[in-house]
């Protein structure tokens, strides 16, 4: 079965998938497609994908809420990205 992740990358899904973990924290299906869309879009399919297999699996799935995290406070706040929304007290935008 292909993992949401994958579905909206429109790239094959393995049992060995590095995506499927990432978003089981996520709980709706279209909420997880959406995640991984506008992470992709925003650092890129590959980057994403060479980000997620550099680290640790027990770790992978931080590793996708940060990137979540950060490229939604890079959206918000273009200089200053999380930080800077948690810096100014706006951290609530990203979540």
């Amino acid at each position: 079965m292909i993992c949401n992740g994958c579905r909206v990358l429109r790239k094959g899904c393995s049992e060995t998938c590095i995506l499927r973990p990432c978003l089981q924290w996520i709980e709706s299906p279209e909420a997880q497609g959406h995640a991984t869309l506008f992470v992709a879009k925003f650092f890129g399919r590959a980057g994403l994908m060479s980000f997620i297999s550099a680290v640790p699996e027990n770790q992978r799935p931080a590793l996708f809420q940060s990137l979540l995290f950060e490229a939604c406070g890079r959206t918000v706040n273009p200089v200053n990205g999380a930080v800077g929304l948690l810096w100014t007290g706006n951290w609530h935008v990203c979540q």
